[in-house]
């Protein structure tokens, strides 16, 4: 399968450089010995004068359509493009997990928060969907999904609506810390 390319005239000159005309023929090879063929229409003494062409020959003719064929992928490029699919997909089903459950640990200290009468035993379910939170974030970590130093936020985060939560109601009372 060939792939069209069209180039201007006035882009043509700066792509002129790595070109190098054989022997009377319209055809023209890269250094990397791709070959390309350009349309009939091409003359012999325009590809002669170097880089530079005159403006007269570029409002003359409109464009030159090339072809160059594809290289074929390597194996190794197939198979590493397989397995980064593999792991996209399997970090996205994590990090969704993750999400998921950072959003419901959220979503009930919000209620907490919010609700007049709560107990202090209320929290204890809520500190079992931080258990596991932090588990599903501590096992993206292992399995390298996730950075350390993301998870640790993540994890702080959390900590940080529960103190918050906590402190509303008066069940905690932070400690002022000793100036030393």
């Amino acid at each position: 399968m060939a792939a069209a390319v069209s180039c201007s005239w006035l882009t043509l000159p700066s792509q002129m450089r790595n070109l190098s005309l054989t022997s009377s023929s319209s055809s023209l090879s890269i250094s990397n010995s791709t070959s390309l063929s350009f349309s009939k229409t091409l003359s012999h003494p325009l590809f002669s004068q170097g880089n530079c062409l005159p403006l007269s020959t570029v409002q003359r003719r409109a464009s030159v359509v090339c072809e160059a064929a594809p290289k074929k992928k390597v194996d190794s490029a197939v198979k590493r493009a397989r397995q980064a699919e593999n792991r996209r997909i399997y970090n996205k089903a994590r990090k969704s997990e993750i999400k998921t459950r950072t959003k419901k640990v959220l979503e009930a200290l919000e209620v907490l928060k919010k609700k007049q009468d709560a107990v202090s035993e209320e929290i204890l379910p809520i500190e079992k969907l931080i258990g596991e939170a932090y588990s599903t974030i501590d096992k993206a970590v292992r399995a390298g999904t996730l950075h350390r130093n993301t998870a640790a936020n993540r994890k702080a985060r959390l900590a940080r609506r529960k103190k918050a939560v906590e402190i509303h109601h008066g069940w905690y009372t932070p400690v002022p810390e000793a100036s030393a």
